[in-house]
């Protein structure tokens, strides 16, 4: 009889401690099994609100960012960007430096593709602008690309499983050294890859068919290397700092990015601030001499910015530039 008692105990913990082996507590990675790239969305039916979302850490969101609570029950049903010429958004055509790297956007819808890493944002950036002013939705059917003229078109294709999907290109992003491609939560859905939160695609342009409107270029070409870009890069380099705000202090501040348009110091203000939100310095924009520089700070000395610049380097995969005042 006690024979028989211990090991009905016995089984009845094993089977606890089974069940206690495919939960994960908030803010830790899922071990559950399936949560490859190319396996379903880690949400319930449509119709259904998910309890939460776990990703494995490196993925497209950390922390409170994700698809929210109120995720539409048609995402399946949503159609893909249908390209079209458009009048491109000047100010989107302008160089410019992020952490220390150097991105000439194209000024001319032209051939592209490329293949690498694909994440996508959420809820944090729901409803914010993007680097056309237009207002961010994360159901929609839209990208964000470092360089891609704004906006224009591009067609994204998981290789694992076959799926395609076409988007509109109207953001800058993503700033993470290994990744190619920002997707709508919709899209990236679509192409099965919201379980990890990256993964890899194919990216390619679509030029639409007919005549471009009046204000779109496209060339088929490379396009040149635009006149004013190296007297803009020495300005970058070597003008003086920003005079400090009163609300600012001297001291070590880490340059974010550089621009010569105030809206895209802004949106990269608005979209790192939130992918950062640990900071505990501000993130301002200090204009000076036709620039726009991102930068965080004041710290007392190189030592305190250089343990905030790794941290930053771990999340984005770049060192920000030093800036002593």
């Amino acid at each position: 009889m006690k024979t028989a008692l211990i090991l009905s105990a016995l089984s009845v913990a094993a089977m606890l401690a089974g069940c206690g082996a495919q939960l994960a507590r908030p803010g830790e990675p899922s071990t559950a099994a399936g949560s490859g790239s190319d396996a379903a969305p880690a949400v319930k039916p449509p119709g259904k609100k998910p309890s939460s979302v776990v990703l494995k850490r490196g993925g497209g969101f950390y922390k409170d960012d994700g698809p929210g609570e109120d995720i539409p029950d048609n995402l399946d049903d949503i159609p893909d960007a249908e390209p079209r010429w458009e009048s491109l958004h000047k100010p989107a055509t302008k160089p410019y430096v992020v952490l220390g790297r150097e991105y000439v956007p194209n000024s001319a819808v032209k051939p592209y593709k490329a293949r690498g890493i694909a994440s996508w944002y959420g809820k944090k950036f729901h409803g914010q602008k993007t680097s056309t002013g237009e207002i961010y939705d994360m159901f929609g059917m839209s990208a964000a690309h470092t360089t891609l003229a704004l906006p224009s078109y591009v067609r994204v294709s998981n290789p694992r499983n076959g799926r395609a999907v076409v988007v509109r290109v109207n953001d800058r992003g993503p700033f993470h050294v290994d990744r190619i491609i920002d997707l709508s939560y919709t899209a990236a859905y679509k192409l099965g890859l919201i379980n990890n939160g990256s993964g890899e695609v194919e990216v390619e342009a679509i030029i639409p068919a007919g005549l471009p409107e009046t204000g779109v270029a496209v060339t088929p070409l490379r396009p040149e290397r635009p006149a004013d870009l190296d007297g803009l890069l020495r300005r970058l380099e070597s003008a003086e700092p920003a005079t400090a705000p009163a609300v600012a202090t001297k001291g070590v501040y880490l340059q974010l990015g550089a621009f010569a348009n105030a809206d895209n110091a802004e949106n990269l203000k608005n979209r790192l601030g939130s992918e950062l939100d640990w900071l505990v310095e501000p993130l301002r924009v200090y204009p000076a001499g036709g620039i726009h520089r991102l930068q965080v700070g004041p710290y007392p000395n190189r030592e305190a910015a250089e343990r905030i610049a790794e941290r930053i380097r771990q999340a984005l995969g770049t060192r920000p530039t030093f800036v002593t005042r």
